[in-house]
């Protein structure tokens, strides 16, 4: 018979997980109102660079002032990709916006006592594997990859403001119930997970360099921290792993974790999200076996 205790705590990390994301869903979801209703497609051709190499940069750069987490940018991944933004730049500012914005990069400097060092390896290594998923991307996959590649078109000149700001509200309510409940069956695994797997089977595991960095980084896929949050955690492992398994925690932990992978499932082909899991994971371990001691 399953343990009381144990799922009051299931029911206790469910609720957190839920209330630190929803902010993000809503601020996402918002924001890909806005894109389908105020974004034509010609707009978009423009702002675009046509270089395969500048698209992605830019980009990055767009994800470094902008403020999302990893779930909460999936609605807006989706919608500039139906919008025709090209498929590895949409992912580059999907996986650069959740780590390298300012907000998430200052509180890891808080939270490992000030420390340059650990921002400088976050930022770095996450940035080197945007770009060589976006390389990859541009090779591999020739078209969108979204389940649903069909959206509708909306002839922006013929809709009046107050018809624009309707039709915001209104995408943005079926967007938010399109992946709500992506988000909330992600929060549920990534609550029982946390609730019956041992920690401490992981730690026993992780006493290797690979294997260090393997388990951190498997412990951030179970733990789905929000990205503004999970430096505070990896700064209490700093007597236990060493800085490059807290670095791939905090770089892998960002980009792929239980709740967003549902998301992105509902979102992407299947065999395009198991690619881009694969493709980060071993980018992440790699580097970061590589870089830092």
């Amino acid at each position: 018979m399953m343990n009381v205790q144990a799922l009051l705590q299931m029911n206790t990390i469910f609720i957190s997980i839920l209330i630190e994301s929803l902010p993000f869903i809503l601020l996402g979801v918002l924001i890909s109102g806005i894109i389908q209703i105020f974004v034509s497609e010609e707009m978009i051709a423009k702002i675009i660079p046509k270089n395969p190499i500048l698209s992605v940069l830019s980009a990055i750069v767009a994800g470094v002032f902008f403020l999302a987490c990893e779930c909460g940018i999936v609605p807006i991944t989706r919608r500039l990709i139906a919008k025709g933004v090209p498929l590895s730049a949409a992912i580059a500012f999907m996986l650069s916006a959740p780590i390298l914005n300012p907000i998430v990069l200052f509180s890891t400097y808080i939270a490992f006592g000030n420390s340059w060092s650990m921002v400088f390896y976050r930022g770095g290594i996450a940035f080197a594997v945007v770009l060589i998923i976006a390389f990859i991307l541009s090779f591999q996959f020739k078209t969108n990859q979204l389940k649903q590649e069909h959206i509708e078109h909306i002839h922006h000149h013929k809709l009046t403001f107050n018809d624009k700001i309707t039709g915001m509200f209104k995408h943005s309510i079926e967007e938010f119930f399109s992946v709500g409940k992506y988000l909330i069956i992600g929060a549920l695994l990534a609550a029982a997970i946390q609730t019956f797997l041992k920690t401490s089977l992981l730690l026993e595991i992780g006493q290797g360099k690979l294997s260090g960095n393997a388990v951190m980084m498997a412990l951030s896929y179970v733990m789905s921290l929000c990205s503004q949050a999970d430096a505070f955690v990896a700064s209490s492992f700093r007597s236990t792993f060493s800085p490059s398994s807290l670095v791939a925690f905090l770089v892998f932990g960002a980009m792929f974790d239980i709740k967003n992978t549902i998301m992105l499932l509902g979102t992407f082909k299947t065999k395009f999200v198991l690619c881009l899991m694969a493709y980060i994971f071993i980018s992440v371990l790699g580097l970061t076996l590589l870089f830092i001691s």
